[in-house]
């Protein structure tokens, strides 16, 4: 594991960041269309539903990928920030860490224990067998931590980025580090 000052984000660890929050955006757009689909677009409901899943499904191995490489590539060293702010940097990421494999487990359980037993089909194309049978009580439980786990998601990442923004503007390498690795 590197350290050090000179140390920055390594390209897969860059990219892999970029990625995951572009499949996060749009996976919580698509979840707005697809709730807002009328049944009347049976059709384009189900397929909605089905790349949201899929794209739910693939932040899994990606997740997998970013901690891996975490614990091999380390992190840059801290900005030069107040103790405070670096510790709710720590809890913030560690928190949006925690929510981006928390929230697709929890749709896939959901997915899985949702009366209308709608199988998934990773991007229609290899079906994904669910743990457990379709259970009522189950889904009443998981489908709103799905859902509060998903806004607190992209809560936590606006204000991720807002403040990479405003550390940037204050003249901190933060943002330039994570979008060009120098």
């Amino acid at each position: 594991m590197q350290t050090g000052a000179a140390f920055a984000w390594s390209a897969a660890q860059r990219r892999l960041h970029w990625a995951m929050a572009g499949l996060v955006f749009v996976n919580f757009l698509l979840a707005l269309v697809m709730v807002a689909l009328p049944l009347s677009a049976l059709f384009a409901k189900i397929l909605t539903y089905q790349l949201h899943k899929s794209l739910g499904l693939l932040l899994i191995p990606l997740w997998v990928w970013r901690i891996w490489l975490l614990g091999r590539r380390g992190r840059p060293a801290p900005m030069p920030l107040p103790a405070w702010q670096q510790s709710a940097a720590r809890l913030g990421q560690g928190v949006l860490y925690a929510l981006l494999i928390a929230v697709p487990v929890l749709g896939f359980l959901s997915a899985a224990a949702a009366p209308i037993a709608v199988e998934t089909v990773f991007f229609l194309i290899l079906p994904i067998p669910h743990p457990f049978a379709p259970d009522q009580a189950l889904y009443d439980v998981l489908r709103p931590l799905h859902q509060g786990a998903a806004w607190g998601l992209v809560g936590l990442a606006v204000g991720h980025g807002a403040m990479a923004i405003h550390h940037h503007r204050r003249g901190l390498p933060i943002l330039r580090l994570m979008w060009r690795g120098r």
